[in-house]
């Protein structure tokens, strides 16, 4: 008997019992996530006794011992296991680690990965083990909760809502951690309103912050921060999976063009694995980010040991791709430690770019496939999104920073080196969408605070970790009034005729920018009154902060911690209105469209 004949019978045999055991091994799965996911919360989040200590390390190793059971249950139960082991190399790589940890721990008494992280100074190789696996196993229980025919019911809900409460979600799970005693120095966690602030700040990637990072928080809420950073700059694999969950609730895809100024939907929709190839794309250009930063990084920088400097290169290189602009030294790059660290200036402000170009340019333009198709065919060019991306961003980079170094070239750059002005005139520029500063903000004079605000307002590309209006919204109402100046029948860009449609739409993105600032704004000069009646702040400090806020940009003048209660919720909701888009609000308020093919007698009136 062969082994194939074997395996067909072995198949057979069990093939009667597979539904009903895969079934029940689904429920138990979930249980034995949640339990141990909820265990590993209060581990890190509450002091505890070692007794407590003991029983829950106890459940997460049971749970590790229920994961590996699971995982090869699969693998016997599968008709086609080598398939199987393709199809899921990462988590079988995962239960190899499990396998190799739990038998190093029967046999030696402690884990075997962790003398080597020790080595690297970091202290706490056995939390961080734990918490690579058991995030990882979090991401599983996801899929297993969107996953065709599982426990959740099917649930016809419109993309856009979907979309503003996945980004809820991530926000009030990062509020619950930032509230825990262990996440900050002081031992007594953030209060709930601060907690809230900064959770949506980090997943917001806007990087206004009402404590400082460096002191305030412990290394566990700087991991917390890192993660919500990440999870929220990621917005367009975030709104991948939501079209794919609204697919499966029986949302339509015609409805998917509410949330353009997201993704491109010809891009967007047509390319097989692109969520697989966004992810690696990301964190390939962060990593490299991070082993530049580690290598450039200033010697006056007094970190603990090898440990702290990879973590310090890692949160700073993610914080930057994802246009957060949150840091670990006090008042960011005018540190003194890190002031004059040109090097690594010019590294963040790198990072900035390509997460502010987006991510419909970056394939398109350093894609090996599509590169080698322009060199072998040189009447290829990049696309039409691209050049808007990519050369609109290049001019606001380049306007922005010759107008900060005629304004501030005997201001904030004086007693700086020629090359110290350059590069801080660029970082300040480039980093309009990110929040990063090498200046103290305060002591920038006010007409280049007005070129700020106008750079905010603008912002990065679409499908980039940037906020603002968007280089797209900015480029096609850019040609519709040239259009209009010079009496062209058609707008036109790039010897392309821009669709109406897409002319409309450039509007109202504008229009409900306008009036979400000019109603917040409004609000915050009652709520802070009395910090304008002091005279230490004045309204173009206020309009700064909220510009900055919508804009999901994080750059401040001072005023963030200082602001009242109510200051800080109405500056939290232009965060959030700034992140998921001032047009996925509208639809999700306005409900699912209704097409209508009548039309009205044309009207006119006379304009301007």
């Amino acid at each position: 008997m062969t082994f194939n004949e074997f395996r067909e019978i072995g198949n057979v045999y069990l093939y009667k019992s597979k539904a009903k055991n895969l079934r029940v091994l689904k429920i138990l799965n979930l249980f034995v996530s949640f339990t141990a996911l909820i265990t590993l919360t209060i581990y890190y989040g509450f002091p505890h006794t070692v007794h407590g200590d003991v029983n829950m390390m106890n459940v997460m190793r049971y749970s590790f011992g229920f994961y590996v059971s699971l995982y090869l249950i699969k693998f016997i139960y599968d008709f086609h296991p080598w398939e199987y082991l393709k199809k899921t190399w990462f988590e079988g790589f995962v239960m190899f680690i499990l396998i190799i940890e739990g038998a190093s721990h029967i046999i030696t008494g402690e884990l075997l990965f962790v003398p080597l992280l020790e080595k690297l100074s970091i202290s706490s190789g056995e939390d961080i083990s734990l918490i690579f696996i058991q995030g990882y196993f979090f991401i599983v229980i996801i899929a297993e909760l969107t996953r065709k025919g599982s426990v959740i019911p099917k649930i016809k809900m419109h993309p856009a809502v979907i979309f503003i409460l996945s980004f809820l979600g991530i926000i009030t799970v990062g509020t619950l951690l930032l509230m825990m005693p262990e996440m900050t120095s002081s031992g007594n966690g953030m209060n709930a309103l601060d907690a809230f602030f900064t959770s949506t700040s980090a997943s917001c990637v806007t990087g206004l912050m009402v404590e400082d990072a460096m002191h305030f928080f412990t290394f566990k809420g700087q991991i917390v921060i890192l993660a919500l950073i990440q999870l929220g700059g990621l917005n367009v694999i975030a709104f991948a999976s939501v079209l794919a969950l609204a697919a499966r609730f029986g949302v339509s895809v015609s409805q998917h063009d509410v949330i353009e100024d997201f993704v491109y939907r010809d891009n967007f929709l047509s390319g097989k694995g692109t969520l697989g190839r966004v992810v690696i794309w990301c964190l390939v250009i962060e990593a490299l980010g991070a082993i530049a930063l580690g290598v450039v990084w200033s010697s006056e920088i007094p970190f603990s040991g090898l440990g702290d400097r990879v973590f310090s290169s890692i949160f700073h290189s993610v914080s930057a791709f994802n246009n957060a602009g949150i840091s670990l030294f006090t008042d960011g790059f005018t540190h003194p430690w890190v002031s004059t660290n040109w090097l690594a200036h010019w590294v963040i402000t790198a990072l900035v770019f390509l997460g502010a170009l987006g991510t419909v340019a970056l394939f398109d333009i350093f894609d090996p496939a599509r590169l080698r198709s322009r060199l072998i065919y040189p009447w290829k060019t990049i696309g039409f999104a691209t050049k808007i991306a990519l050369y609109f961003s290049l001019i606001l980079v380049v306007f922005g920073s010759v107008a900060f170094a005629i304004l501030e070239w005997n201001g904030v750059l004086s007693g700086m080196s020629g090359f110290g002005k350059f590069t801080t005139s660029v970082f300040q520029s480039v980093t309009r969408t990110s929040g990063f500063n090498s200046v103290n903000i305060n002591s920038v004079g006010l007409p280049m605070i007005f070129i700020f605000i106008a750079l905010m307002f603008i912002g990065g590309s679409s499908s980039s970790t940037g906020g603002g209006i968007k280089t797209s919204t900015f480029s096609v109402i850019l040609s519709d009034v040239w259009r209009t100046v010079r009496g062209f029948d058609h707008v036109q860009l790039f010897k392309r005729t821009i669709h109406p449609t897409l002319r409309s739409r450039a509007y109202s993105v504008l229009m409900f920018f306008i009036l979400g600032n000019m109603i917040f704004l409004f609000l915050l000069t009652i709520t802070e009154a009395s910090l304008l009646a002091k005279g230490e702040y004045r309204f173009i400090d206020l309009a700064f902060e909220q510009i900055s806020a919508m804009g999901t940009v994080g750059l401040s003048t001072g005023l963030t911690p200082l602001l009242t209660p109510a200051g800080k919720l109405i500056i939290l909701i232009s965060m959030f209105i700034g992140r998921v888009g001032t047009l996925t609000v509208a639809f999700a308020i306005g409900g699912n469209l209704i097409e209508t093919h009548f039309k009205y007698p044309e009207g006119h009136t006379m304009i301007g």
